[in-house]
């Protein structure tokens, strides 16, 4: 299993598009300040993730970076491949490569691409990114990789294909069996995103206002499926179950508490997702109430 050095099990989950780099940066040193031991975000149009990685490593001193996912049809494999290596060689231990097929409305508005046997079309980048000759960065560790494994033939791949899976809008119960279906020798590393208020109303706004996006693309709501809710959760913008299944509220130990149990089932690491009234606010203020509650500071 290739090695990510987290000093910690707990990191964040914050795609900060909307944000200059130099204000990220910042931000990215406070949250390892605090004790995070990473920082993931996502990759749909915005900040090109490797240059956005090579920022945040050479910005930070031990934090990991993950991208959570790099979009496979943003890049060629051979592109991604040797990218990846080279901020493996440049921050051993610090780079997470967590790759996705992303969602079909995406790839072929966006990318001008075609969507079709997504299981199949991960399977052959990853073989052509294992064909990249060893002299491209030599002596360098490959970094670990993760997919964005929801369904169970893409969480199988990442245990034979990758180094493991990077789950998002699961529940405890999703990474407890991704685990089982993994064993013991691969990363998981799951996503839960938390409102922290004490608030009902308050939380369930934010949460729908998250799930809104994710509500209509047809790989979360086959995946919401499979984790027990039904056709009435899938509403835009989910129901208020779906939204209480999806996102932890609540005070900081009550969060925490929350997530604490994808560790409990099997998870490696987990990166927090903070929401907000405004989905480009600033997560820094509920990071640092919610530190002393995971034992961070």
């Amino acid at each position: 299993m290739a090695t990510i050095d987290f000093s910690s099990r707990f990191g964040v989950w914050w795609t900060s598009d909307q944000r200059s780099i130099g204000d990220v940066i910042t931000r990215a040193r406070e949250i390892e300040r605090l004790g995070y031991a990473s920082l993931f975000y996502g990759e749909a149009g915005g900040k090109e993730t490797f240059t956005q990685a090579a920022a945040l490593l050479d910005g930070t001193e031990r934090l990991v970076v993950g991208t959570g996912i790099a979009n496979i049809h943003a890049r060629s494999a051979p592109a991604s491949e040797s990218g990846s290596r080279t901020l493996a060689a440049l921050h051993p231990g610090r780079f997470v490569l967590g790759l996705g097929v992303s969602h079909a409305p995406l790839v072929e508005r966006s990318y001008a691409g075609s969507y079709s046997r997504p299981l199949s079309t991960m399977r052959r980048y990853l073989e052509t990114m294992d064909a990249v000759p060893a002299e491209i960065e030599p002596g360098a560790q490959r970094p670990a990789r993760l997919l964005a494994a929801l369904g169970p033939k893409m969480i199988e791949l990442s245990g034979t294909a990758a180094d493991g899976a990077h789950p998002y809008l699961v529940t405890p119960e999703h990474t407890a069996h991704t685990r089982e279906r993994l064993g013991p020798d691969k990363w998981v590393v799951s996503e839960q995103a938390v409102a922290l208020t004490t608030d009902r109303e308050t939380g369930l706004r934010r949460a729908h206002q998250h799930l809104h996006m994710y509500s209509q693309l047809p790989n979360y709501q086959n995946s919401w499926l499979r984790q027990g809710f039904d056709e009435s959760d899938l509403v835009v913008g989910g129901s208020d179950k779906l939204a209480e299944g999806m996102v932890a509220m609540g005070d900081a130990e009550t969060v925490a508490a929350q997530v604490k149990q994808h560790l409990e089932a099997g998870a490696d690491h987990v990166v927090i997702q903070v929401l907000g009234d405004d989905p480009a606010a600033d997560p820094l203020p509920a990071l640092h109430e919610l530190a002393p509650a995971l034992g961070l500071s």
